[in-house]
Parts: structure tokens; C-alpha cells; sequence
């Protein structure tokens, strides 16, 4: 079974290479709808995927990181870079190009390590990222696979290779959220009393 839970963020970029000219050259943004789509063989003791509620703490923040944000890739030119990270105070700056694709890739990517590493408390089993569909505009979006993310042609992804700005890591619920997730550390989702006793 599969749900999906909606974020939306304001972020703004240049894509380096691409085809399109004003793309390419000059700094804009979007309004981004991020579809994250969770599955699972089994539900918990609630009858749920996962609790739509657990997905406002980690998960939600390290999203949330792009909102109002500028993003770049580490690769593009040194001026460029440091003007990002001077001239405002929300950045990340990201191995592979901000473009849908890859912040489609890089969400599933983060969403499904917090998942790995998350201590579930309600009887969830093998919840994982389906997908994740990054919409851009409108009429555009990516949409993204497992396969994608482990697809090192379309750029190896690696905790160690994200950076967030002082102010980014300073908005989220636990200021050591990524650094944790680096170290491999527990993420604890709260205990439950049992209401209604099941056979689960």
C-alpha cells in the first residue's frame, strides 16, 4: 500500500548546462510541490502506511530546508558560489544541479536514510520512499525512482556532500538534525499506548 504526503517551498537556483538560455545565465525561482510517496507491505498498529503526523518532524524539516532558499551546485564557479553564501542567508549548497531531477533524487535520497534510521514504536514494517515527484511548474515535474537514486550516472549522492547555511540548520526543530543523520544516530519516533488491543 502507498501514500503520499504534499510539501511546498519557494527555492530559487540557476542550472548550469542546460538548453534553455535564461535558465542557464540568471537566478530564478519556483514555487516547487514536492510529493513524497511512502509504501509498505504491512500497516501499523493504527492501520496506517506510516502516521502522516511523524512526517512533520525530520523529514519535514530537512525539506523544508529549501524553502526560501538558494541552491546551487558545489561545482559552479567560486565567485558565484560565494555570493550565494554572502548575499543571503539561506543556501544549500548540493553535489549535483538544482534542477527538478535531482532535488527529486536528493529528497528520496534524504527521506529514505532518516527513514533506515528511525526507531519505529507503532508496529511499522518495512516502510520505504516509493517515489518522490519534484513539480516545478505547473505543467512540469520529475518524478523519482530507487533506481535513480543509486544511479551514479546521474550523480553519486553522499550525506557528506550537503552543506545548509547556519540560518537552514538554525529553522529546524533539532539544529543537529544532519550532522546526526551523518553519524548514523537513531532517530526516535514517540511510543504509543494501545487503545484497542489487535492481533498484530
Amino acid at each position: 500500500m502507498r501514500i503520499r504526503k504534499l510539501f511546498k517551498f519557494e527555492n530559487a537556483h540557476i542550472v548550469r548546462n542546460c538548453s534553455s538560455e535564461r535558465c542557464k545565465h540568471s537566478i530564478h525561482g519556483h514555487s516547487y510541490q514536492i510529493e513524497l510517496i511512502l509504501e509498505a507491505t504491512r500497516l501499523d498498529h493504527g492501520q496506517m502506511v506510516y502516521d502522516f503526523g511523524l512526517l512533520k518532524s525530520s523529514i519535514k524539516d530537512i525539506i523544508d530546508s529549501f524553502d526560501h532558499a538558494i541552491c546551487f551546485w558545489n561545482k559552479d564557479d567560486p565567485e558565484y558560489v560565494a555570493a550565494c553564501k554572502k548575499f543571503s542567508a539561506r543556501w544549500i549548497s548540493l553535489p549535483v544541479s538544482p534542477s527538478a531531477e535531482q532535488f527529486s533524487r536528493v529528497i528520496f535520497f534524504w527521506a529514505q536514510e532518516i527513514l533506515r534510521q528511525t526507531q519505529m514504536q507503532n508496529g511499522e514494517a518495512d516502510v520505504s520512499v516509493y517515489s518522490v515527484i519534484a513539480h516545478e511548474t505547473a505543467t512540469g515535474y520529475a518524478q523519482c525512482f530507487a533506481d535513480d537514486v543509486a544511479n551514479e550516472q546521474m550523480g553519486k549522492l553522499v550525506l557528506e556532500d550537503f552543506e545548509f547555511s547556519e540560518q537552514v540548520r538554525a529553522e529546524w526543530t533539532d539544529s543537529d538534525l544532519y550532522a546526526k543523520l551523518i553519524r548514523g544516530e537513531s532517530f526516535t519516533n514517540p511510543t504509543v499506548t494501545m487503545q484497542v488491543q489487535t492481533d498484530a
